[in-house]
């Protein structure tokens, strides 16, 4: 079986709607991101004009950007925004989780990336994260958090499904529903 990507269709998504960002708000602490950004695709060429273009009033003019390429199957070298151009370097070793933005003029900001098929509860939490100033996490680590947690409400659903299944009965520690006879009762000798 052949699948065919319509990169066209893609690219009109990305460019019809605005970024998904979360900035840090303004102030002197200084942490380890300046926000999240989670885009529609892998296609760096389709969501890079609107995050810099999202971007330009809070921060200014975006001239460069690097990525890690084991996260985007095709890294341009150049992306063209509006009469100019976009330089996109990529370095295995910066962060595969993150995004660096470079000015000229104003300086650098570093973005996590959320990777475009999370889930929305997921990207939420991420985006939250990201943006508290002063955070001293990484983007590789809010990423393995939101692994484990994710790991942990997926658990919980389905300990939460199996007791509905077996009609909120108690389960003995060998995942085995007790019978009602296995609790001791008041008058029957039990305490």
């Amino acid at each position: 079986m052949t699948t065919t990507l319509d990169r066209t269709a893609l690219r009109d998504l990305a460019t019809e709607a605005p970024a998904r960002l979360s900035l840090t708000p303004e102030t002197t602490l200084a942490g380890q991101l300046d926000g999240a950004w989670w885009p529609r695709s892998r296609d760096l060429a389709a969501e890079l004009p609107p995050l810099a273009a999202a971007l330009e009033e809070p921060w200014g003019r975006v001239t460069h950007v690097t990525v890690n390429p084991t996260r985007w199957p095709v890294v341009p070298r150049t992306v063209a925004l509006d009469g100019r151009t976009l330089h996109v370097g990529w370095f295995t070793e910066q962060d595969p989780d993150k995004l660096i933005l470079l000015s000229y003029t104003v300086g650098r900001w570093d973005l996590l990336v959320i990777p475009p098929e999370t889930a929305p509860a997921a990207a939420a939490r991420l985006m939250a994260a990201a943006a508290i100033p002063g955070s001293v996490l990484t983007a590789g680590v809010l990423m393995a958090d939101e692994t484990v947690i994710g790991r942990g409400i997926r658990d919980a659903r389905r300990r939460e499904a199996t007791w509905e299944d077996e009609g909120g009965a108690c389960m003995s520690p060998f995942e085995e529903p007790l019978g009602r006879g296995a609790f001791a009762r008041p008058g029957n000798g039990g305490r």
